[in-house]
């Protein structure tokens, strides 16, 4: 098995996280490698801010974290920086 980078590492071996929603203050749990999601509370599409990390500049990004993956991530990168 290929070993990734460490700075994939949240992206390749996600974790629970928490995101409260800025519409109802329900809490919500959100994994490490997903950028946004529908709050369980009020049906709203809640975002988080993306940490800068190696897919943005790493031409072995999308081998290493998979093609749906850094897909998804890039276009809410790209959403973020617009």
């Amino acid at each position: 098995m290929k070993e990734s980078c460490p700075g994939s590492k949240e992206i390749t071996n996600p974790y629970p996280d928490e995101l409260v929603c800025a519409f109802c203050t329900h809490k919500n749990e959100i994994w490490s490698d997903e950028p946004d999601m529908n709050c369980k509370g009020c049906g709203k599409t809640i975002t988080r801010d993306m940490a800068p990390s190696c897919i943005s500049w790493c031409p072995a990004a999308k081998e290493c974290v998979g093609v749906e993956k850094y897909e998804r991530l890039m276009r809410k990168i790209k959403e973020q920086s617009a």
